[in-house]
C-alpha cells in the first residue's frame, strides 16, 4: 500500500514536470503536449516579414554623423587580422563586425545596413522568446498563459517595427546598441532556458559568454546581472536566497565579465578626473554630475513620449542642460512617480515592477548622474523600449478581458477586436519606420531635417556645412560650375552660424577654415584654423589645412612646419608627407623632402604620385638611376600618371647618351 502510493506520488510529481516543462515551451500547451505539432511555431516567420518591410528601404542610407568617425575614417576596421588591432577599442564586438563589412564590402553601406538588419530581427524574435516563455510562468494566469504566444506576437512585432529604433538600425554606427541589445537579450534567454533545462550547466554557460560580447559591444551590458537577477527574483524563484542558493555560480560568471569593461578602457575612461578630451564620465567637464541628473528628467520624459507617439524624431538634439527648477518640475514629477512604482512593484515581486527596473536600470548608464556630452540620443531607447511596448501591450490586453466579461462577449469577436488593434499599431507603425529611413538616404535632406527641428544645434549647422561642401567638391570635380561655388558659400554660412552659437567648437572652425580656403579667402581661413588649434591643440587636419593656406599665401617656412606639426600628431598622415615633401623641395631642401617622401612610402608603397615626386627630388640630387627607377614605379602604379612615362622617357633617353665611365 505505501509503495503504491508512493509510486502514485511519484507518477503525478513527473507529471507536474512534464506540464512545467510543457509550459516553459510553449509546444502543444493548451491542446496537449502529445501535439507533434504546434502551428504557432510558425508565428515568429511574422516577425521577420514585417520587420523586412519596415526596413526595405534602410538599404539606400548613408553614412552620417558619427559614420564617419567610426566606419569611413576608423583605421581599425581597414583589415581583420590581426586580431589585437581590430579588437583594441572599447568596442571590439562593434569594431570586428564592422572590419567583416569592410572585408567584403569596403564602403559600400548596403552590406553595413543588411548587417544591422539581421541583427534587429535576431533580437526581435529573441525578445518573443523571453515574453513567451516568461507569460508561461507565475504569476501569470491560466488565460494569459493560453493567449501567450499571441501576447508575445504583438509585442516583438511592435517592437521591431517601432519608428524609435530606427537610429539603432538605419544610423549604421549605431550598431554598436542594437548588437549590445542581441546580446542582452541573448542572456535572459539562456537563463530562462537553462532554468528547466536537463544539462543547465550549458545554457548558463552561453548566458555569461553573450554578457561577455554585450560588454565588448557597449557599456550599457553593465546593467545585464542585476536585471537578470531580478528577473530570477521575480519570474524564477521563490525568494532572494533561492535565487543565489541555486545559481549562484551563473551569477558569479555573469559577474565576471565585467573584467571585459576594464580590458576595453571603458571603466578607466569614466573614472579617469584627466583626460582633458574626455566626452564621457567624470573626466567630462561640460556638465557637472548634478546638472546631468537634472537634465535627465526631461531627456526620460521625452523617450517615453515618443514611445508612445514617435513624432518628432531627430537625429542628434543637442539638448540643452536644464537649470532651472521650472523646467525640472513636470518631467521631474513623472519620473520620480514611475521610479516609485517600480521600487513599489519590485518589492511586490510583480511583473509591472520587473519592467519598470528595465526600463530604469538599462537606461541608467546614459540617462542618470554620469555626465555625457549628449545627454539625449534616440537609440539609447532600444532595449528600454520594450518595457513600454510590454506595458501598453498588457494594459490593452487587460482592458480587452475586462470589456469582454462586462459585454459577454465570445472568444471570436474578443480575438478579432485584438488582432485588429495590434495590425493597425503594427502598419501605422511600418509606415512611420519607412518614412524615417528616406532621411537617411542623403545626409543633406537629414541635416535639413534635424535644422528644422533643432534649429539652434551648433553641430546640425556643421553637418549641414559639411554636406553642402561635400556636394560642392563633388560638382567641382565633375567641372567649375556656379552650383559647386554657391555649395560653398552655403557650406561657409552654416559653419559661421555653428561658430557663432558655440564659439569654443573647435570643429566648426576648422570646417568654417575649409570653407573660406575653398572661396579663396585665404587670411580668413588661416585665423578659423588658428583658432580650432588654441581650441584643440592636437589636431592634425588644422595643422595640415593650415599648412595649405600657408603654401598658398607665400609663407612656405611656416607651412613647413604646419605639416610637420600635423605628421607628427599622426605619423599616418600620408598626404601632409607628401605636401611637406613637395614644399621643402620648392624651397630647396631637398634631402630633406626625400626624407618626406619615403615616410609617405612607408605608409603606402603603391602611390604612383609619391614615386613620381620622389623621382623629381632624386633627379635634382644627381641620383638619376635611382629617380629612373621611381618614375617607372609611378607608371606602373597608374599608368594614366601625366607626367611619369614622359619623366622617365627623358631620363631614359638621357642615361643612355651619357658616355660610359
Amino acid at each position: 500500500m505505501t509503495r503504491a502510493k508512493s509510486a502514485g506520488k511519484s507518477r503525478k510529481k513527473k507529471s507536474d514536470k512534464a506540464r512545467t516543462a510543457d509550459r516553459s515551451k510553449g509546444v502543444g500547451y493548451a491542446q496537449g503536449h502529445h501535439a507533434s505539432f504546434d502551428w504557432r511555431n510558425l508565428l515568429p516567420i511574422l516577425i521577420v516579414i514585417a520587420g523586412g518591410a519596415a526596413y526595405h528601404n534602410s538599404y539606400s542610407g548613408v553614412f552620417v554623423l558619427d559614420d564617419d568617425a567610426h566606419i569611413v575614417n576608423n583605421a581599425r576596421i581597414k583589415q581583420i587580422l590581426p586580431l589585437s588591432e581590430t579588437l583594441s577599442g572599447r568596442r571590439p564586438i562593434v569594431d570586428l563586425s564592422l572590419a567583416v563589412n569592410y572585408r567584403f564590402g569596403e564602403l559600400n553601406t548596403r552590406g553595413y545596413h543588411a548587417f544591422n538588419l539581421a541583427v534587429h530581427l535576431l533580437a526581435g524574435l529573441t525578445l518573443f522568446g523571453i515574453v513567451r516563455r516568461t507569460l508561461l510562468r507565475r504569476p501569470f494566469q491560466d488565460h494569459v498563459k493560453q493567449a501567450a504566444p499571441w501576447l508575445a506576437l504583438a509585442i516583438a512585432l511592435i517592437w521591431v517595427v517601432h519608428p524609435l529604433q530606427t537610429q539603432s538600425v538605419t544610423y549604421l554606427i549605431q550598431r554598436g546598441e542594437s548588437l549590445m541589445g542581441l546580446f542582452y537579450l541573448l542572456t535572459v534567454y539562456c537563463v530562462i532556458r537553462g532554468v528547466d533545462a536537463r544539462y543547465r550547466a550549458g545554457w548558463y554557460m552561453g548566458a555569461v559568454v553573450f554578457c561577455a560580447l554585450g560588454m565588448g559591444s557597449k557599456a550599457v551590458m553593465v546593467t545585464a546581472p542585476l536585471v537578470v537577477f531580478l528577473f530570477d527574483w521575480t519570474f524564477l524563484s521563490r525568494s532572494f536566497v533561492e535565487a543565489l542558493r541555486r545559481r549562484w555560480g551563473l551569477y558569479l560568471g555573469l559577474g565576471a565579465t565585467l573584467i571585459v569593461l576594464g580590458i576595453c578602457g571603458v571603466i578607466r575612461g569614466v573614472l579617469n578626473l584627466d583626460t582633458r578630451a574626455a566626452t564621457v564620465g567624470f573626466s567630462y567637464k561640460g556638465i557637472a554630475p548634478l546638472e546631468y541628473l537634472a537634465t535627465q528628467f526631461g531627456v526620460v520624459a521625452h523617450y517615453l513620449k515618443l514611445s508612445l507617439w514617435p513624432d518628432p524624431l531627430c537625429l542628434d538634439y543637442g539638448w540643452a542642460v536644464t537649470r532651472s527648477l521650472r523646467e525640472i518640475a513636470a518631467p521631474g514629477l513623472i519620473v520620480v512617480l514611475l521610479l516609485a512604482l517600480t521600487i513599489w512593484g519590485l518589492l511586490r515581486r510583480s511583473w509591472l515592477g520587473f519592467a519598470g527596473a528595465w526600463f530604469f536600470l538599462i537606461l541608467s548608464p546614459t540617462s542618470s548622474f554620469i555626465p555625457i556630452k549628449d545627454p539625449a540620443f534616440e537609440h539609447r531607447m532600444y532595449l528600454p523600449l520594450a518595457a513600454v511596448v510590454v506595458v501598453i501591450v498588457a494594459g490593452g490586453y487587460a482592458a480587452l478581458q475586462a470589456a469582454a466579461a462586462r459585454m459577454s462577449w465570445a472568444a471570436g469577436p474578443r480575438r478579432l477586436i485584438a488582432a485588429g488593434a495590434a495590425a493597425v499599431v503594427v502598419a501605422l507603425s511600418i509606415y512611420g519606420t519607412i518614412h524615417r529611413n528616406r532621411d537617411y538616404h542623403d545626409d543633406l535632406v537629414m541635416w535639413r531635417d534635424v535644422l528644422s527641428k533643432r534649429p539652434e544645434n551648433p553641430r546640425a549647422h556643421l553637418g549641414m556645412g559639411t554636406a553642402l561642401f561635400e556636394q560642392g567638391k563633388s560638382a567641382k570635380a565633375k567641372k567649375e560650375s556656379a552650383e559647386a561655388t554657391q555649395a560653398f558659400v552655403k557650406a561657409e554660412a552654416e559653419f559661421a552660424t555653428a561658430v557663432r552659437l558655440k564659439p569654443t567648437y573647435a570643429d566648426a572652425h576648422y570646417n568654417l577654415g575649409n570653407a573660406l580656403a575653398e572661396n579663396g579667402k585665404l587670411d580668413e581661413a588661416e585665423a578659423a584654423y588658428r583658432r580650432s588649434l588654441q581650441l584643440r591643440g592636437r589636431y592634425p587636419k588644422s595643422f595640415y589645412n593650415l599648412g595649405n593656406t600657408l603654401k598658398k599665401l607665400g609663407r612656405r617656412d611656416e607651412a613647413i612646419e604646419a605639416y610637420q606639426n600635423a605628421v607628427r600628431l599622426n605619423p599616418d598622415y600620408l598626404i601632409a608627407y607628401i605636401n611637406l615633401g613637395n614644399t621643402l623641395q620648392l624651397q630647396g631642401r631637398i634631402d630633406e623632402s626625400v626624407e618626406a617622401y619615403r615616410k609617405a612610402l612607408g605608409i603606402n608603397p603603391r602611390y604612383a604620385n609619391t614615386h613620381f615626386n620622389l623621382g623629381r627630388a632624386l633627379r635634382l640630387q644627381g641620383k638619376l638611376v635611382e629617380a629612373l627607377e621611381e618614375f617607372r614605379l609611378a607608371y606602373h602604379y597608374n599608368p594614366n600618371h601625366p607626367s611619369a612615362k614622359q619623366s622617365y622617357d627623358a631620363l631614359r633617353e638621357r642615361l643612355d647618351q651619357r658616355e660610359p665611365d
